[in-house]
Protein backbone atom coordinates (compact mmCIF):
# COMPACT_ATOMS: atom_id res chain seq x y z
CA UNK A 1 0.00 0.00 0.00
CA UNK A 2 1.29 3.51 -0.99
CA UNK A 3 2.15 5.92 1.88
CA UNK A 4 2.08 9.72 2.02
CA UNK A 5 3.92 11.50 4.38
CA UNK A 6 2.60 15.65 4.79
CA UNK A 7 5.02 17.93 6.36
CA UNK A 8 3.56 21.20 7.18
CA UNK A 9 6.35 24.38 7.96
CA UNK A 10 6.50 27.88 8.19
CA UNK A 11 9.52 29.64 6.75
CA UNK A 12 11.14 32.70 5.66
CA UNK A 13 13.75 30.47 4.09
CA UNK A 14 12.44 29.25 1.37
CA UNK A 15 15.60 29.57 -0.79
CA UNK A 16 17.83 28.40 1.20
CA UNK A 17 14.74 25.06 2.02
CA UNK A 18 15.14 24.32 -1.51
CA UNK A 19 19.05 24.04 -1.86
CA UNK A 20 18.65 21.98 1.62
CA UNK A 21 15.85 20.11 -0.43
CA UNK A 22 18.51 19.89 -3.53
CA UNK A 23 21.36 18.34 -1.06
CA UNK A 24 19.30 15.98 0.20
CA UNK A 25 17.82 14.41 -3.16
CA UNK A 26 21.91 14.76 -4.24
CA UNK A 27 23.39 13.14 -0.65
CA UNK A 28 20.67 10.34 -0.90
CA UNK A 29 20.99 8.89 -4.38
CA UNK A 30 20.89 5.53 -4.88
CA UNK A 31 19.54 4.96 -1.17
CA UNK A 32 16.57 7.06 -0.69
CA UNK A 33 13.08 5.57 -0.73
CA UNK A 34 11.05 8.18 -2.06
CA UNK A 35 9.69 7.99 -5.26
CA UNK A 36 7.61 11.70 -5.41
CA UNK A 37 8.48 15.16 -3.97
CA UNK A 38 5.85 17.99 -3.74
CA UNK A 39 6.06 21.28 -1.93
CA UNK A 40 3.35 23.94 -2.04
CA UNK A 41 3.17 27.50 -1.10
CA UNK A 42 0.50 28.65 0.48
CA UNK A 43 -1.65 31.67 -1.56
CA UNK A 44 -3.39 32.90 1.82
CA UNK A 45 -1.07 32.49 4.23
CA UNK A 46 2.65 33.69 3.70
CA UNK A 47 5.82 31.73 4.33
CA UNK A 48 3.62 28.93 4.97
CA UNK A 49 4.38 25.51 2.96
CA UNK A 50 3.00 22.07 2.29
CA UNK A 51 5.69 19.16 1.30
CA UNK A 52 4.29 16.13 -0.16
CA UNK A 53 6.18 13.13 0.12
CA UNK A 54 5.46 9.95 -1.60
CA UNK A 55 6.90 6.04 -0.80
CA UNK A 56 5.71 2.84 -2.00
CA UNK A 57 4.92 1.65 1.78
CA UNK A 58 5.24 2.67 5.12
CA UNK A 59 7.80 0.15 5.54
CA UNK A 60 9.65 1.89 2.58
CA UNK A 61 9.48 5.30 4.48
CA UNK A 62 11.02 3.91 7.80
CA UNK A 63 13.41 3.25 5.57
CA UNK A 64 14.22 6.37 4.04
CA UNK A 65 13.93 8.15 7.56
CA UNK A 66 16.57 5.53 8.81
CA UNK A 67 19.04 6.83 6.66
CA UNK A 68 21.82 9.17 8.29
CA UNK A 69 21.51 11.44 5.27
CA UNK A 70 18.01 12.22 6.11
CA UNK A 71 17.74 12.96 9.97
CA UNK A 72 21.00 15.32 9.28
CA UNK A 73 18.97 17.24 6.77
CA UNK A 74 15.85 17.05 9.03
CA UNK A 75 17.51 19.17 11.80
CA UNK A 76 18.76 21.06 9.20
CA UNK A 77 15.12 21.90 8.11
CA UNK A 78 13.92 22.61 11.60
CA UNK A 79 16.74 25.40 12.04
CA UNK A 80 15.11 26.83 8.86
CA UNK A 81 11.83 26.83 10.11
CA UNK A 82 9.39 29.21 12.39
CA UNK A 83 8.73 26.77 14.70
CA UNK A 84 8.64 22.47 14.60
CA UNK A 85 7.07 21.50 11.62
CA UNK A 86 4.11 18.91 11.98
CA UNK A 87 3.94 15.21 10.46
CA UNK A 88 1.01 13.41 9.03
CA UNK A 89 1.39 10.06 7.98
CA UNK A 90 -1.22 8.42 5.37
CA UNK A 91 -1.94 4.80 3.90
CA UNK A 92 -3.08 5.86 0.38
CA UNK A 93 -6.58 4.45 -0.16
CA UNK A 94 -7.06 5.12 -3.39
CA UNK A 95 -4.89 6.69 -5.98
CA UNK A 96 -6.98 7.36 -9.56
CA UNK A 97 -5.22 9.75 -11.96
CA UNK A 98 -7.72 11.00 -14.14
CA UNK A 99 -6.07 11.51 -17.36
CA UNK A 100 -4.64 8.46 -17.30
CA UNK A 101 -8.30 7.05 -16.41
CA UNK A 102 -9.85 9.00 -19.25
CA UNK A 103 -6.74 7.70 -21.78
CA UNK A 104 -7.54 3.92 -20.91
CA UNK A 105 -10.98 4.65 -21.74
CA UNK A 106 -9.99 5.31 -25.20
CA UNK A 107 -8.60 1.75 -25.55
CA UNK A 108 -11.03 -0.16 -23.70
CA UNK A 109 -14.23 1.63 -24.61
CA UNK A 110 -13.88 3.28 -27.78
CA UNK A 111 -10.98 1.27 -29.82
CA UNK A 112 -11.59 -2.36 -28.72
CA UNK A 113 -15.55 -1.54 -27.14
CA UNK A 114 -16.37 0.72 -30.12
CA UNK A 115 -18.29 3.45 -28.49
CA UNK A 116 -17.65 5.80 -30.90
CA UNK A 117 -20.18 8.52 -28.61
CA UNK A 118 -17.58 8.90 -25.93
CA UNK A 119 -15.25 10.37 -28.32
CA UNK A 120 -17.19 13.54 -27.64
CA UNK A 121 -16.58 13.04 -24.21
CA UNK A 122 -12.89 12.15 -24.39
CA UNK A 123 -11.07 14.42 -27.08
CA UNK A 124 -11.81 17.97 -27.49
CA UNK A 125 -13.16 19.18 -30.74
CA UNK A 126 -9.58 20.61 -31.91
CA UNK A 127 -8.32 17.40 -31.32
CA UNK A 128 -4.82 17.57 -33.05
CA UNK A 129 -3.94 14.06 -34.48
CA UNK A 130 0.08 12.72 -34.90
CA UNK A 131 0.21 9.33 -36.29
CA UNK A 132 2.90 7.42 -38.57
CA UNK A 133 -0.02 5.65 -40.91
CA UNK A 134 -0.03 9.08 -42.46
CA UNK A 135 1.19 11.43 -44.89
CA UNK A 136 0.19 14.29 -43.25
CA UNK A 137 1.89 15.76 -40.08
CA UNK A 138 -0.88 15.89 -38.48
CA UNK A 139 -4.82 16.22 -38.84
CA UNK A 140 -7.32 18.16 -36.67
CA UNK A 141 -10.84 16.98 -35.24
CA UNK A 142 -12.49 14.71 -32.76
CA UNK A 143 -14.05 13.41 -36.11
CA UNK A 144 -10.35 11.94 -37.13
CA UNK A 145 -10.30 9.50 -34.38
CA UNK A 146 -14.18 8.11 -35.30
CA UNK A 147 -12.88 8.10 -38.67
CA UNK A 148 -9.46 6.21 -37.79
CA UNK A 149 -11.36 3.97 -34.80
CA UNK A 150 -13.94 3.04 -37.38
CA UNK A 151 -11.56 1.91 -40.27
CA UNK A 152 -9.55 0.04 -38.09
CA UNK A 153 -12.80 -2.02 -36.69
CA UNK A 154 -13.61 -2.96 -39.92
CA UNK A 155 -10.51 -4.34 -41.28
CA UNK A 156 -9.59 -6.44 -38.02
CA UNK A 157 -10.58 -7.85 -34.98
CA UNK A 158 -8.62 -6.78 -32.40
CA UNK A 159 -7.73 -6.22 -28.57
CA UNK A 160 -5.26 -4.11 -26.94
CA UNK A 161 -3.32 -4.78 -23.68
CA UNK A 162 -1.96 -1.63 -21.79
CA UNK A 163 1.07 -3.26 -20.84
CA UNK A 164 1.97 0.31 -19.06
CA UNK A 165 0.86 3.54 -18.63
CA UNK A 166 3.30 6.87 -17.16
CA UNK A 167 1.36 10.26 -16.86
CA UNK A 168 3.44 13.60 -16.17
CA UNK A 169 1.95 16.78 -15.98
CA UNK A 170 -0.91 16.93 -18.78
CA UNK A 171 0.54 14.32 -20.63
CA UNK A 172 -0.04 10.46 -20.37
CA UNK A 173 1.94 7.80 -22.10
CA UNK A 174 0.53 4.34 -22.53
CA UNK A 175 2.88 1.42 -24.22
CA UNK A 176 0.58 -0.94 -25.68
CA UNK A 177 0.41 -4.37 -27.59
CA UNK A 178 -2.18 -5.10 -30.18
CA UNK A 179 -3.47 -8.24 -31.41
CA UNK A 180 -5.60 -8.53 -34.40
CA UNK A 181 -7.15 -10.35 -37.32
CA UNK A 182 -7.29 -9.32 -40.87
CA UNK A 183 -10.94 -9.63 -41.46
CA UNK A 184 -11.73 -6.83 -43.81
CA UNK A 185 -9.84 -3.93 -46.17
CA UNK A 186 -6.70 -2.06 -45.10
CA UNK A 187 -4.74 0.31 -47.00
CA UNK A 188 -5.92 -1.78 -50.21
CA UNK A 189 -5.02 -5.39 -49.33
CA UNK A 190 -7.98 -7.61 -48.96
CA UNK A 191 -8.68 -9.56 -45.91
CA UNK A 192 -5.83 -12.33 -45.31
CA UNK A 193 -7.42 -14.08 -41.78
CA UNK A 194 -4.04 -13.77 -40.33
CA UNK A 195 -3.39 -12.89 -36.84
CA UNK A 196 -1.22 -10.59 -36.16
CA UNK A 197 0.86 -8.50 -33.51
CA UNK A 198 1.83 -5.19 -33.28
CA UNK A 199 3.79 -3.11 -30.25
CA UNK A 200 3.44 0.66 -29.71
CA UNK A 201 3.20 3.89 -28.29
CA UNK A 202 0.46 6.68 -27.56
CA UNK A 203 0.82 10.15 -25.62
CA UNK A 204 -2.13 12.09 -25.34
CA UNK A 205 -1.81 15.82 -24.35
CA UNK A 206 -4.94 16.76 -22.05
CA UNK A 207 -6.18 20.27 -21.23
CA UNK A 208 -9.43 21.18 -18.92
CA UNK A 209 -9.67 17.17 -18.94
CA UNK A 210 -9.96 16.52 -22.52
CA UNK A 211 -7.26 15.03 -25.01
CA UNK A 212 -6.32 17.74 -27.22
CA UNK A 213 -3.15 15.93 -29.18
CA UNK A 214 -2.36 12.73 -29.60
CA UNK A 215 1.01 10.95 -30.88
CA UNK A 216 1.09 7.49 -32.36
CA UNK A 217 4.24 5.62 -32.70
CA UNK A 218 3.67 2.06 -33.72
CA UNK A 219 5.60 -1.19 -35.51
CA UNK A 220 3.72 -0.05 -38.65
CA UNK A 221 6.39 -2.29 -40.92
CA UNK A 222 6.58 -5.15 -38.44
CA UNK A 223 2.29 -5.30 -38.92
CA UNK A 224 2.64 -5.11 -42.88
CA UNK A 225 5.45 -7.79 -43.14
CA UNK A 226 2.82 -9.81 -40.92
CA UNK A 227 0.28 -9.23 -43.38
CA UNK A 228 2.62 -10.39 -46.23
CA UNK A 229 2.73 -6.53 -47.45
CA UNK A 230 6.77 -6.14 -47.54
CA UNK A 231 8.59 -8.92 -48.57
Amino acid sequence: MKFVQIIDYKTERSDDMNQLMDRWVEQTKGKRTATHNIIGKDRARANHYVEIVEFPSHEEAMKNSQLPETDRIFREMVELCDGMPSFTDLDVVRDEQLNATAARRFFHEVAVGGNLDTIDELFASDYRDHDIFKEEESTVGADVIRSDVTGWRAAFDFRFDLDRQMSEGDDVCTLWTWTGTHKGDFMGMAPTGKQCVMTGTTVFRFHDGKIVEGWWHMDALGLMRQLGALG
